[in-house]
């Protein structure tokens, strides 16, 4: 006899199970539902593209982190590690086609070789929306509006929404001389919550920067008040800038257009120490944190990035977009108790009593099935004791019990698995279906 493969999981990289897939696409559903309402398509895109495609658009770290190999051909391939850049290449090859503004959604897998963590795995789902070939303010702030809806769609309502924009780090750059390290000094302040002022300050100056410079960055990242008062303290520090004066004025324009709208204004606040570590960002950046959670990280995240599809293509297609962060959101919804856990989709599930009316068990299940209700049949007829643990254990919400005496009169009882009491319903006739029906949605709540 050959010896046993133990069965595991690459580090990392983990399974799925019924509990944790469910809310997984739940969440995959409202984001699509989100995502269409503001009229982004659906693409796909493959998983491996050219290695020169993938390389040097991120950041060093993102190419460290780069799963790459030779292929069969002989060609040099990675796996997408953002579905960002890979809609770059995509925008570029099928613009013509496409049209611009180009509006997509895009749900997926990527890779990362990194150090897991909390919330964070090597293989991950990204929830994607983006517009392409537009640089005017509306993408960007629709770009704040679809994060905000998203997030209230899906239950969340005690976040916080960021905003930054490049250009004003830049101007502040431009005015201290060193737009040349610019790239240097936004990888760097991105890591200011994980390493702190002192760590920064360590990290520009062993970066050739002066200690002037470097606390003039950090005193610039430290500014904090309403969004008029930021803007008012900022004005003085770009001055001069092109990019930090025109930073200034899109960041007026997206706050007044989302106090226009009706945001409330605790809900988003300009904080001009988030800089994003990936090196596309051109313009306005968005991440998004939980009040409750802060620690765990944003949870949304994305910006405008006007020059990436430029390594493609001579046309000019500035883009602007975000990202859900799925299990990093759903790591933060198990660790604050709102996930019901549950390894079944279906709500309802029928006892199986009498093995000569089989057909009437199955006739009754897609009775509740034809009215949108989902509904399990148990497939053997075991002792009722039995049939309600299991059940219980799969987080069923409701359970129709009818013996050979309820199925000769046509009717059955549904028990609320939640709190034990049950009714009597007659199906066979409209009405009593109707009535059925009506109770069944009560019990199971909404979907």
């Amino acid at each position: 006899m050959s010896q046993l493969i133990q069965p595991r999981t690459l580090k990392g990289f983990r399974d799925y199970l019924p509990e944790s897939m469910i809310p997984r696409e739940v969440l995959m559903d409202t984001a699509r539902r989100v995502y269409r309402r503001y009229g982004f398509s659906p693409i796909d895109t493959p998983a491996l593209e050219y290695l020169e495609i993938l390389t040097g658009k991120g950041s060093e770290e993102t190419d460290r982190q780069l799963y790459q190999f030779t292929d069969h051909g002989g060609r040099s391939v990675g796996l997408r590690f953002d579905l960002t850049v890979p809609l770059a290449r995509f925008a570029a090859q099928h613009i013509s086609q496409l049209g611009t503004p180009f509006k997509r959604y895009h749900i997926a897998s990527v890779w990362r070789g990194e150090s897991p963590q909390a919330g964070r795995y090597r293989e991950f789902v990204q929830c994607d929306f983006d517009t392409i070939g537009t640089e005017s303010v509306v993408a960007d702030i629709e770009c704040a509006l679809v994060i905000n809806e998203l997030l209230l769609e899906i239950g969340i309502e005690d976040f916080t929404l960021r905003i930054n924009n490049r250009q004003i780090l830049n101007g502040l750059l431009d005015r201290c001389n060193l737009s040349e390290q610019s790239v240097t000094v936004l990888r760097i302040l991105d890591k200011l919550e994980k390493i702190g002022q002192a760590g920064c300050l360590n990290e520009l100056q062993a970066a050739g920067i002066s200690s002037q410079q470097a606390h003039e960055i950090l005193q610039f990242a430290d500014v904090k008040g309403s969004v008029d008062q930021i803007l008012g303290k900022l004005a003085p520090l770009v001055k001069g800038s092109e990019r930090g004066e025109a930073g200034l004025e899109r960041i007026h324009q997206l706050s007044s257009a989302l106090d226009a709208t009706n945001i409330p204004p605790h809900r988003y606040r300009l904080d001009v120490s988030i800089a994003r570590g990936l090196d596309y960002y051109t313009g306005v950046i968005f991440e998004t944190t939980l009040n409750q959670l802060p620690g765990i990280g944003s949870i949304c995240s994305g910006g405008r990035y006007d020059n990436l599809a430029g390594v493609y293509t001579k046309q000019h297609l500035p883009g602007i977009g975000a990202s859900l962060g799925l299990d990093r959101l759903l790591t933060a919804l198990e660790s604050l108790g709102v996930l019901t856990p549950v390894s079944t989709p279906a709500p309802v599930m029928i006892a199986y009593f009498d093995r000569q009316r089989l057909h009437d068990y199955l006739l009754l299940a897609q009775l509740i099935r034809s009215h949108g209700i989902g509904v399990e049949l148990f497939p053997e007829p075991k002792k009722l004791g039995a049939q309600l643990k299991y059940a219980a254990a799969r987080g069923f919400r409701a359970a129709i019990i009818a013996g050979e005496r309820e199925l000769a009169a046509g009717t059955c009882q549904v028990k609320n698995l939640t709190t034990e009491s049950s009714t009597e319903y007659q199906y066979q006739d409209p009405q009593g279906l109707e009535k059925l029906i009506v109770g069944l949605q009560e019990t199971i709540g909404p979907k």
